[in-house]
């Protein structure tokens, strides 16, 4: 009985968002964590490792108590200010798109351990379209076809859709799209 109640009552809860957390290219990105115990604790460790899918978890940096222990390779991009679990990355690049693993250990009466995974994606803005007309004069007057080319240089998830005169076109006999 005393194991369980002691169990029960030093647990350790880590709290990470539930979905894919995306962020912008260039930009900061927080992921945000949270934990608590109750019970007294002599030593409070933080993890934080990177994932690519197919590829061994890299170490970022860690923490004991409030020092914090960066991999020199990491050191500039990466920030933990312990006793926050809390991982800032700045800037983000399309390079760290990935699963990000936090583990905190608490080391009280007995060591407890807790770990999650947060997924980041990471956008790019998409750049000003550029329009291309064939024939380029973009007259035909009566017969012919003329051709408009949408080209963006940069961006994830690039989505298009030509409108006239404000109202979304439709393909038909007389607009074909590719």
């Amino acid at each position: 009985f005393f194991h369980f109640y002691a169990g029960v009552c030093s647990a350790l809860k880590l709290t990470v968002p539930s979905h894919t957390i995306h962020g912008i290219e260039g930009q900061p990105l927080h992921l945000t964590v949270d934990y608590n115990f109750n019970a007294t604790a002599s030593e409070i460790q933080i993890i934080w490792l990177f994932e690519k899918p197919q590829s061994n978890p890299k170490y970022l940096l860690g923490s004991v108590n409030q020092t914090v222990v960066p991999d020199l390779e990491y050191q500039h991009k990466f920030t933990l200010i312990p006793p926050n679990a809390s991982l800032i990355i700045n800037p983000l690049h399309f390079s760290d798109e990935g699963n990000y693993i936090v583990k905190v250990n608490v080391r009280g009466t007995g060591t407890k351990a807790a770990s999650k995974k947060i997924q980041v994606a990471v956008d790019v803005p998409v750049t000003k379209p550029i329009v291309h007309t064939e024939p380029s004069s973009g007259v035909v007057e009566y017969v012919g076809n003329i051709t408009l080319k949408c080209t963006v240089e940069k961006g994830t998830r690039v989505v298009y859709q030509w409108l006239k005169n404000g109202k979304p076109l439709h393909a038909g006999p007389n607009y074909t799209f590719s």
